[in-house]
């Protein structure tokens, strides 16, 4: 955070406060409002935080007007084209890119790293056989601290280096575990001598009666999807994190928190996507949905398509969709209606003057549903791939908030409108 001198005034029952302005390296100005209840006896109302900054962060930058995603300064685009899932957590976490020495360090450590201490198996099976694999990972994800005792304390660094590793390698998998459980299959051990998106597939999708090939497509839009993911800014799970960490909660009990939060509608948003493509059911029916979708009465909307804060395209769309076209070519769409749907809904709404005017154009969640499906996962799994990308942006901006001298527990005001202060009334009375 950048100190100016520029200052606002605010002039309040006859009384003038200065309030300081910050200039970011990028983005708006923000107004310093820290002292102005001491001074002036007023808080700010702003809900669902959509004006205020809760922190300041050197980790991702967001202009949604330019439909621009920046991790440590790098674009998203050239980090999913040229990078991969680990050297984008190493970037992530340390606010660098690695050398080929640190990369290889990290990705060992990481490595070594995903199996999960054999006695977590029986808190699966503590689960309905038919539970939501996102259910089973809030619950094994928090268990985690009862396992793993030597870093969990926030205060001592070494130990929250720990922490983000044992979380980055153990995450996929316990949702692949997840899965298997909930198809009622074995556990598949990862494999050393696999990289972190192969190894996740290997885990859901081999089983112990044959050998499986992860192909190399498949496993490169895995990765795609993990990097796209990977962190987003203060969005809701990411804000969760910071607010549980600020208790001083303890590292697992916090990303937990954030799994949790992304199980509603913005975390399964490619889920929604999906499940969109099935009502609307074969290609023919789509002229009939997008004109509904074009009829401000009608209240079907069409999921997948613009975002609430990339206003002209999403960045991250841009990549995956090369990453969708390499799978559909690969395994084809013949034999899935859904798939052929998703592909002329596509063709349709990208030359459609409606959707580009409005600038309703597919977002990430669109292509992530799609190459899901293709590969073979149920819709119950999108939301657990997504935790599991999702949990190197949470470790990093937790690492930030614990390292951060300003750091404060969380207590947001209100803007009450209940009752004011009355008397107890007997039970004979009322």
């Amino acid at each position: 955070m950048t100190d100016t001198k520029k200052t606002a005034q605010l002039s309040l029952n006859g009384e003038t406060y200065e309030l300081p302005i910050f200039s970011p390296t990028t983005g708006p100005d923000v107004l310093d409002i820290r002292k102005l209840y001491g001074q002036a006896g007023v808080f700010t109302y702003d809900p669902g935080f959509t004006s205020t900054a809760s922190c300041d962060s050197t980790i991702t930058y967001i202009d949604g007007g330019k439909g621009e995603l920046l991790h440590r300064g790098y674009p998203i685009d050239q980090l999913a084209s040229k990078s991969h899932h680990l050297e984008v957590c190493y970037l992530l976490l340390y606010g660098e890119l690695p050398t080929a020495a640190q990369l290889e360090d990290f990705e060992t450590r990481v490595t070594r790293h995903t199996m999960v201490h054999e006695q977590m198996h029986n808190f699966f099976r503590g689960f309905r056989r038919d539970a939501h694999p996102m259910a089973t990972l809030v619950g094994v994800v928090g268990a985690m601290s009862a396992f793993y005792h030597d870093s969990t304390d926030i205060n001592d660094p070494w130990q929250r280096e720990v922490a983000a590793i044992r979380l980055i390698a153990k995450l996929p998998t316990i949702a692949a575990m997840a899965y298997k459980y909930s198809i009622g299959q074995p556990f598949v051990y990862p494999r050393n001598d696999l990289d972190y998106a192969a190894n996740f597939l290997h885990m859901c999708f081999s089983v112990p009666a044959e050998e499986y090939h992860v192909d190399p497509i498949l496993a490169r839009a895995m990765d795609r999807i993990f990097i796209l993911h990977a962190d987003h800014e203060q969005n809701a799970s990411t804000s969760t994190v910071r607010l549980a960490s600020s208790s001083g909660a303890n590292p697992f009990a916090c990303i937990a928190a954030g799994i949790a939060c992304l199980w509603g509608p913005d975390g399964g948003a490619n889920q929604a996507c999906l499940e969109m493509l099935k009502e609307i059911g074969s290609v023919d029916r789509i002229p009939e949905f997008i004109e509904r979708a074009k009829d401000k009465n009608d209240p079907f909307r069409l999921m997948g398509f613009g975002h609430r804060v990339y206003k002209n395209t999403d960045p991250r769309a841009k990549v995956l969709k090369q990453s969708a076209d390499e799978v559909l070519e690969l395994l084809g769409v013949e034999n899935n209606p859904l798939l052929q749907v998703a592909k002329e809904l596509e063709r349709t709404a990208l030359n459609d003057e409606y959707f580009i005017e409005k600038k309703l154009f597919p977002n990430v969640d669109f292509y992530s549903g799609i190459i899901l499906e293709a590969m073979g996962f149920p819709t119950s799994m999108f939301t657990p791939i997504f935790a599991l990308s999702r949990t190197v942006g949470w470790i990093s901006q937790w690492k930030e908030m614990i390292a951060d001298p300003q750091n404060k527990i969380g207590r947001p005001r209100q803007l009450y409108l209940g009752e004011t202060a009355r008397d107890y009334i007997d039970i004979e009375s009322r």
